[in-house]
């Protein structure tokens, strides 16, 4: 505390100067504009591996027996993810998206645990938007070669005798279909989670 003489009976003012060796205040990470950001991207990503886990397990459980007809003559179907590469695909890039949001998910958790901010940095930051993006373009891919797969069965090919699969098998065709959907919708939930990203860097 130092002090000055104002010059009129003896009376002084004080001055205060703040310490400068405290550095958390300066090093402590930017906190965002919006508080409960934080909470949508728990949400967002929580959403994203649930899509996940439910498109890899309606594929997984995407299995049925049949009979079909052909010029009076039946023959016996037996339809399985596992016969067709573009499914296998779905189901793995599932797994490894729920994987990946899962991981992100316990950080998360334990980031809250110690009561810390959950983008502590802009590195960290930009290291999730480019992570939420790879998965989001990867997930659609898969959604993209399952849903050709799922539509050959159902329509058919033209110009041929090659009949709907999915009149013989309609359990299969109906479980690949929801597995589908829900890859697409995670990867929509991933897409949504690259947007809180980029607000995340623009308020740090």
């Amino acid at each position: 505390m130092g002090s000055i003489g104002n010059g009129r009976n003896g009376s002084e003012v004080g001055i205060q100067i703040p310490a400068m060796g405290n550095k958390e205040v300066l090093e402590r990470p930017a906190i965002p504009r919006w508080p409960r950001l934080g909470v949508v991207m728990v949400a967002t990503r929580a959403v994203a591996l649930v899509m996940a886990v439910l498109s890899m397990a309606l594929m997984i459980s995407a299995k049925q027996r049949g009979s079909l007809k052909i010029f009076g003559i039946e023959i016996p179907l037996y339809a399985n993810w596992s016969f067709s590469d573009s499914l296998e695909y779905l189901v793995g890039m599932s797994a490894v998206s729920a994987a990946y949001c899962l991981a992100q998910l316990l950080l998360t958790a334990h980031k809250a645990v110690k009561n810390a901010p959950v983008v502590q940095s802009r590195n960290y930051a930009w290291l999730l938007f480019t992570g939420d993006q790879i998965f989001a373009y990867a997930m659609m891919s898969a959604g993209s070669a399952a849903a050709a797969v799922a539509n050959l069965n159902r329509t058919g090919i033209r110009h041929t005798a090659l009949p709907n699969f999915c009149k013989p098998l309609p359990r299969f065709c109906d479980l690949s279909a929801a597995s589908i959907a829900c890859a697409f919708l995670s990867c929509i939930f991933l897409a949504a989670s690259a947007v809180i990203d980029v607000i995340w860097l623009s308020t740090m």
